[in-house]
């Protein structure tokens, strides 16, 4: 089968990762329960007339797919693949709620028109002309996930050459109460580099867009090689290792081979155990990262991670705020990232220096 390349980058998200030519130069700390996304100046990637009826999923998208095409050094693409857990989830409950307090009358279609799951990657689409495959996965904490495995299975089939796959999420009030009265967020505020030590229930929501370049061709902007995705719905604990040791001997790799592993550790006390079991068993010996401390958790958080990795191995650095053990990497060039939510949903990435 073809290899597939990540050749660009783009990220929006709750620290300063718009710009491409910095890692994590300056960390924004946070001491809430809910984090949003520092906004770049979206004048310089949206004409404001324009911004103005764009949700603000959509303008988070809209630059975060920009600057990955500019890196990448493209105009236009085969398809454009997103995924996303709750889509324009803001124009959803605005709709609704201009329903309720116009008694039904005199509605404007546009907050309608915006607020299905599939804007983002159709805006995307409108924007640069695309007429090719454009799909939108919602597949809760799997669905940047699912968007990886559809572009990467296009590659591999000759199906497509280039392929812009995409992860997005917002935070709205609603959906916050929502979870905040169920349990799932933290009940207090929380310090961002006091997340895992937190020892209480639910975590931090937050809320991000990330885009990248996928294609057969090798661009001299490449990142990493795109190995293997698999996910699980549901997997228990005391099966975990084994499909982790599974997934990296149908890459003929054991352990051993991985450099980082990436854990989506979210400060839950009840669902951090899965990381636990995994880095003091399996991953005891392998240096570990982890990044809901700076992004939040959201459905496509696990974009953030996939930026974090692959900006890694182009800078062959670990930045110390990310570390999650005292082991130091010996290369950096294989990176293994695992992540579940609630305990279920789990993922396996897997990328490679090329």
């Amino acid at each position: 089968m073809k290899p597939v390349y990540i050749n660009s980058v783009g990220s929006v998200s709750a620290q300063k990762t718009f710009d491409n030519s910095e890692f994590l130069n300056e960390i924004t700390e946070y001491n809430a329960s809910t984090v949003p996304v520092i906004d770049p100046n979206y004048k310089e990637y949206i004409p404001p007339a324009a911004a103005r009826r764009m949700a603000r999923g959509i303008k988070m998208s809209t630059v975060s797919s920009k600057n990955a095409l500019n890196e990448a050094g493209i105009e236009n693409i085969d398809a454009i693949i997103v995924g996303t857990g709750l889509g324009c989830i803001g124009d959803s409950e605005r709709f609704v709620s201009d329903i309720i307090k116009n008694d039904e009358q005199f509605l404007t279609p546009t907050r309608f028109i915006q607020s299905s799951h599939n804007t983002v990657a159709g805006q995307i689409a409108l924007g640069l002309g695309c007429k090719g495959h454009n799909f939108t996965f919602v597949h809760s904490a799997v669905s940047f996930e699912s968007s990886l495995i559809d572009a990467k299975m296009m590659i591999e089939n000759d199906e497509a050459e280039t392929v812009l796959v995409g992860g997005v999420d917002e935070l709205v009030d609603h959906h916050v109460e929502t979870h905040r009265l169920i349990g799932h967020i933290k009940k207090e505020p929380v310090a961002s580099q006091e997340l895992l030590q937190s020892k209480t229930e639910g975590m931090v929501m937050g809320e991000g867009a990330h885009f990248f370049v996928l294609s057969n061709q090798k661009a001299p902007s490449c990142y990493a090689e795109l190995l293997a995705v698999k996910t699980f719905n549901t997997l228990s604990k005391e099966r975990l290792e084994e499909k982790v040791l599974a997934f990296l001997e149908r890459q003929q790799l054991n352990i051993d081979d991985i450099d980082l592993a990436i854990l989506g550790n979210n400060g839950d006390v009840n669902f951090d155990t899965y990381y636990d079991q995994l880095g003091s068993s399996l991953l005891k010996d392998t240096p570990q990262a982890y990044y809901k401390h700076l992004s939040g958790e959201f459905d496509t958080a696990t974009g953030f991670a996939f930026w974090l990795a692959n900006k890694i191995i182009k800078t062959q650095t670990v930045p110390e705020v990310v570390q999650l053990n005292a082991i130091v990497p010996a290369k950096l060039e294989t990176i293994l990232i695992y992540n579940q939510y609630r305990g279920e949903n789990h993922s396996l990435t897997l990328i490679r220096k090329c």
